[in-house]
């Protein structure tokens, strides 16, 4: 090739780099991280939280923001499809670690939405959205040296190093693409809590209490590696932490007063801090988006809560309270419920090319806004709601401190056996008599009386005014219950 049209094409390629001013986005999600678990929304924590709380001083703190879902693989569904998953065939529940995929194959997603729009898109984590283990032929059992037949990658990740589901779920193995990097040769024994983990099989290469320290190393590694290409990347970052196997890495055990729990939030708060010494280090901070949050709020009761499943007042478990760590803050419940313990969760945002530093907003937010985030920082279009992210809205107007741009539908919020409430401004209606959930009584969904609680005045959802302000509740009502229609009319 002519030296100089080499030349022409190099130099082109340079300024295709740097014309194209899209931010990188990074989505963290932790596990079960609680509200109250970050020192920079609960100044009375004992648990050191510098880098999150960093985090927080550099970029925007939503104090307001919730998971689509009180449960884990829910939230995931409708976070990269922009979907509620109630909508999905999940009404309740999670899957487990041999469940079949979850997301549609003709289904949108933030990855393959992204991808389309000139983005590196890559998943690093915890996927518990279902995966395409191939059975042996006598149908019984797992063929672990078959290739996959389903992975993120078939959802529009380019790159794709998952773990099956929750880290107490088998099969104990890294899957990367349609591939396991280490084939099954041991079995893993069941272990009570805190180190809870169920019995199966584990990879060859594959150890529990390293399994957050390799993705973290992967995911930093995956971000030096991205900052010098020609595309802005996305990537996607689902944690294993904090919750259960309760197993901090060895380095980080005895790091607080508070058991192991205590322990592993510093290990979270460390793997924030690796991610975010990548971005630095790759010097890319000014335009790359970074998301913290987590997929629901933490499995963690109050020493106080005496409506605690019993494995809670177990001593072993019992331990986790010592120094009386509060993981929900002063919210009502625990994962898994609809009150606000099960869903309103940390949530911080940082791009300093348009966030303000030290920042913060109190609009109701929701996971499932990603999907016209992204879209809207790619400078792409938003597929019309018939086709994809029904339930998504863009975020960026709260980023640039525009508040009122931002017009977004009341929140839907969705407990872990399939409880609904829905809330707009102040108010929250709850349609059933109880939690949903853990905390008892756990009631019944659709079940009259209802809950209606104003958040403004009655964070802790203690004071119910369903009886003394019916048209509120029936205002709500007939809003969630349009929703239902909406879905409807589409099948």
């Amino acid at each position: 090739m002519n030296r100089f049209v080499l030349l022409s094409l190099v130099l082109s390629f340079a300024f295709a780099a740097r014309a194209d001013d899209r931010p990188n986005i990074v989505f963290i999600l932790a596990d079960d991280m609680g509200y109250g678990d970050v020192q920079a929304l609960n100044p009375d924590s004992k648990i050191p939280t510098p880098h999150l709380d960093r985090l927080a001083g550099e970029g925007m703190t939503f104090t307001d923001a919730h998971s689509p879902s009180a449960v884990c693989t829910p939230t995931r569904y409708a976070t990269l499809t922009g979907r509620y998953t109630w909508r999905s065939k999940m009404k309740t529940g999670v899957l487990n670690g041999y469940g079949r995929p979850l997301i549609e194959p003709e289904r949108p997603t933030v990855a393959s939405h992204l991808k389309s729009a000139g983005y590196h898109t890559a998943v690093i984590g915890k996927w518990h959205l279902g995966l395409g283990f191939q059975a042996k032929d006598d149908g019984k059992t797992w063929d672990w040296a078959k290739p996959l037949d389903y992975s993120p990658v078939d959802v529009g990740f380019e790159r794709s190093l998952v773990i099956p589901a929750s880290l107490d779920f088998p099969p104990y193995v890294y899957v990367e693409g349609h591939r396991i990097t280490g084939l099954p040769d041991r079995e893993q024994p069941a272990i009570g809590f805190p180190g809870y983990l169920r019995k199966g099989e584990l990879g060859s290469d594959f150890s529990i209490v390293d399994c957050l320290d390799e993705l973290t190393k992967q995911a930093a590694g995956h971000i030096t590696k991205s900052a010098t290409g020609d595309k802005p990347f996305f990537l996607y970052f689902p944690l294993t932490a904090p919750h259960k196997p309760v197993s901090p890495h060895p380095r980080f055990q005895g790091k607080t007063d508070l058991g192991p729990y205590g322990d592993f939030i510093v290990q979270v708060d460390w793997t924030v801090g690796e991610i975010l010494k990548a971005i630095d280090d790759a010097g890319i901070a000014e335009n790359t988006l970074v998301i913290y949050t987590s997929d629901n709020g933490s499995f963690m009761f109050r020493e106080t809560d005496t409506d605690a499943p019993d494995h809670v007042k177990d001593e072993t478990v019992q331990a986790y309270f010592e120094g009386n760590h509060t993981a929900n803050g002063l919210l009502r419940g625990t994962k898994a419920d609809i009150w606000e313990a099960g869903h309103r969760v940390p949530f911080f945002v940082r791009w300093p090319k348009v966030i303000k530093a030290g920042s913060t907003s109190d609009r109701t937010i929701c996971h499932v806004d990603l999907f016209a985030t992204a879209a809207e920082v790619a400078k792409t279009k938003l597929p019309p709601p018939t086709v994809a992210a029904p339930d998504s809205f863009s975020l960026v107007p709260l980023f640039k401190n525009q508040p009122g741009k931002f017009k977004r539908a009341p929140v839907v919020h969705h407990s872990g056996s399939g409880m609904f409430a829905i809330r707009d401004g102040d108010w929250k209606l709850v349609l059933g008599t109880g939690s949903g959930g853990r905390e008892q009584p756990r009631g019944k969904k659709f079940e009259s009386p209802y809950k209606l609680f104003n958040l403004k005045e009655d964070l802790g959802e203690t004071n119910d005014r369903f009886s003394s302000e019916p048209e509120i509740a029936q205002r709500l009502e007939t809003e969630l219950l349009k929703m239902f229609v909406f879905e409807k009319s589409r099948r």
